[in-house]
């Protein structure tokens, strides 16, 4: 089997962001955009602790240095009136970026909604417009449950030109990364398989799919030509943890397909061991590379946290995109 291996650089945090939060730090669409790097992470603007969820906004041309921007979505209509909350940025073909993220309405029922920068040419996405289409993908078809679908993924496309994304769900009672395909990233259906899913566990948050190649050092992008020898990662949140499996992306079937066949979750390797969750990786186009960020939500208590603040950091943990083989 393979092993993707890590550079852990802990001391990559957005220090600068965090001295200027009140809420917690759960990375959404990490994003690199005419000449910046940009952030948009889950955020409480009047508490340290989680709710209230938008989505804040920070940008960076080096990855170390941060300047905080106003938040991209607040809870503005019905659909996301208990919060905006995660997702992703996909670059689509004219090259304006999207955002499709998770709207929980009143009854924290989730559905997947999509926004546009309101002016692309702004290097800096200051603003953005959420269309009357939303939200564009509900918890339709047999299976699902209305408050365990969310955090859509970046999109791909397939050898039909289609538009692809997984979504996190409970389907049947078990975890799954849903299949959705669309010809224009706004009107979207449900493929009759999901991407993958496994009877070892109940609900996958936060899902992430992509490609590397073995033996590689460079980074691939989704969204272009992958080569025949590479390998695909699922990733997934549950257990406090981010865990993934390696594979192939089946084309003519539309699944991915792990290497290890034996559905047991205690065999999916983990990211990382300390305390890290919900990470959320973006290709690099500026240096060819797939950089991975993740929460990490600490120890400290609400009290410890309400007294300094703050609450939780990002790391960045650069992902070397070859492939080790291990036992």
């Amino acid at each position: 089997m393979y092993a993707f291996g890590l550079i852990t650089s802990i001391k990559s945090t957005i220090t600068r962001v965090v001295d200027k939060c009140n809420g917690w730090l759960q990375s959404s669409g990490p994003l690199y955009y005419k000449g910046l790097y940009h952030l948009f992470y889950q955020y409480n603007p009047g508490s340290v602790v989680p709710g209230n969820k938008t989505w804040a906004h920070s940008v960076s041309a080096d990855l170390v240095n941060w300047l905080r921007l106003e938040s991209a979505l607040d809870r503005t209509e019905p659909y996301d009136a208990k919060g905006c909350w995660s997702g992703s940025v996909t670059v689509l073909a004219d090259g304006r970026p999207a955002i499709l993220y998770t709207g929980a309405d009143d009854v924290k029922n989730q559905a997947q909604c999509i926004a546009f920068p309101s002016n692309s040419s702004d290097p800096y996405l200051r603003e953005w417009t959420k269309p009357s289409s939303n939200p564009v993908i509900r918890p339709d078809g047999p299976g699902l449950t209305p408050n365990q679908f969310r955090d859509p993924t970046t999109g791909w496309t397939g050898p039909d030109g289609q538009w692809r994304i997984a979504v996190g769900a409970e389907l049947d009672g078990y975890s799954a990364a849903l299949l959705y395909k669309s010809e224009d990233f706004v009107s979207w259906s449900r493929v009759d398989h999901p991407l993958y899913s496994s009877n070892s566990s109940t609900m996958w948050e936060c899902p992430d799919f992509f490609a590397a190649l073995p033996g590689n050092t460079s980074g691939l992008d989704l969204s272009a030509a992958i080569p025949n020898r590479a390998k695909h990662v699922l990733k997934m949140s549950l257990d406090s943890c981010d865990k993934y499996m390696v594979g192939v992306y089946d084309l003519e079937a539309d699944k991915f397909v792990p290497d290890n066949v034996v559905d047991d979750r205690r065999l999916w390797l983990r990211i990382d061991y300390g305390n890290y969750y919900a990470s959320k990786s973006f290709f690099d186009a500026k240096k060819g590379r797939r950089i991975i960020w993740g929460w990490a939500n600490e120890s400290d208590s609400s009290s410890d946290d309400a007294a300094k603040g703050w609450a939780g950091i990002q790391v960045t943990n650069k992902i070397c995109p070859w492939f080790t083989a291990t036992v």
